[in-house]
């Protein structure tokens, strides 16, 4: 195989934080991340979100991430409207039922909620015969490479205060989204329009590893409980609080998410020179062109990459992911073996 364009955490880590990794190894820190070097990342993440009142808590994993910060918000009887593309309805092997909490879906086709889907969900869902919605899921980016704009999350935000729910923020791509050239969206702006969201670092860089926000006071009590009875409180927290001062660091975390929009820009812009349409509109590091169905099987003898959705007897959407470290060669080499096929 020449390369995959699988997804972006196929490499290990960024070697800022291998280095940092090894140059802490042998000093002695206090235990479940109140060492001093993740109070430095906590500290390195309030300034770039602009807020000091956040609390921020580590953790291994999106899908850690999610079911932790979901259990946290809802009451027994309650459920999240997610779009029907959304991670936690489709990815995560029904971890938030598994917690005891229904996913009500709605139909999306650009991976976005609007206040008008996320009306349909409450329409369904009117008393204590049904599960009582209370936390609005989103992602940025979505699994389908789309972003909010700013318009469309502040609607959603004010449609949540409005109908007393939560605004719950999945950021295992969150990089992508904010360095994308259509990103009108910064830090600051998302901590003062949801009650808590997560800032990946698995997929941009780190070895592991999320960095949880939670905005909202009342949500920040006992939180460490939760982190605990869930398996998320780890005896070596620093693991992942050293990653992320090595990614908070002189804007490395902005830096490698550029890098990784660019070569899918550049991925995107060759393609469409070649005639070739998209599934979705991506401004982010996924890119969904859709392909013959011929070309794609002889693509995939020197490339790595899913087959997303089938579009008709004869095409197929396929996606390619690419990263922090995606080489331009690779790019370069895949375009040219794409235009001789084509």
């Amino acid at each position: 195989m020449k390369y995959s364009f699988f997804n972006d955490y196929s490499e290990g880590a960024h070697p800022k934080v291998l280095e940092m990794l090894t140059n802490t190894n042998l000093i002695q820190e206090s235990g479940y991340g109140e060492d001093s070097i993740t109070l430095e990342a906590i500290n390195l993440i309030k300034s770039a979100i602009g807020n000091q009142d956040i609390a921020v808590h580590f953790i291994s994993g999106g899908t850690h991430a999610n079911l932790t910060v979901l259990a946290s918000m809802l009451k027994p009887f309650e459920g999240v409207i997610s779009a029907n593309s959304g991670h936690i309805f489709v990815h995560e092997a029904g971890a938030i039922e598994a917690i005891g909490h229904k996913i009500i879906a709605v139909d999306s086709k650009d991976g976005k909620l609007t206040p008008e889907l996320i009306q349909i969900g409450l329409n369904t869902h009117e008393d204590e015969h049904t599960v009582k919605p209370k936390v609005v899921f989103v992602s940025q980016s979505t699994e389908v490479g789309t972003i909010y704009k700013y318009s469309e999350l502040q609607s959603i935000s004010e449609f949540c205060k409005k109908n007393n729910l939560y605004l719950y923020l999945d950021g295992a791509r969150l990089a992508s989204g904010l360095t994308s050239s259509a990103a009108d969206l910064n830090l600051k702006q998302i901590a003062e329009l949801v009650e808590a969201f997560y800032i990946g670092g698995t997929k941009n860089g780190a070895l592991l590893g999320e960095a949880i926000i939670i905005v909202n006071k009342e949500l920040q009590a006992d939180f460490r409980y939760h982190l605990k009875q869930r398996g998320a409180l780890l005896a070596k927290g620093r693991l992942l609080g050293i990653q992320f001062k090595a990614l908070f660091e002189n804007n490395l975390y902005f830096e490698l998410a550029k890098h990784a929009n660019t070569m899918a820009e550049k991925l995107s812009k060759g393609i469409l020179v070649m005639g070739y349409n998209f599934l979705t509109d991506s401004s982010t590091n996924q890119v969904f062109p859709i392909l013959p169905n011929k070309i794609i099987d002889k693509l995939s003898k020197d490339y790595g990459f899913y087959n997303w959705s089938k579009i008709d007897d004869e095409k197929t959407a396929i996606r390619l992911v690419t990263s922090w470290a995606t080489d331009e060669h690779f790019i370069n080499e895949f375009l040219k073996d794409l235009r001789a096929l084509a």
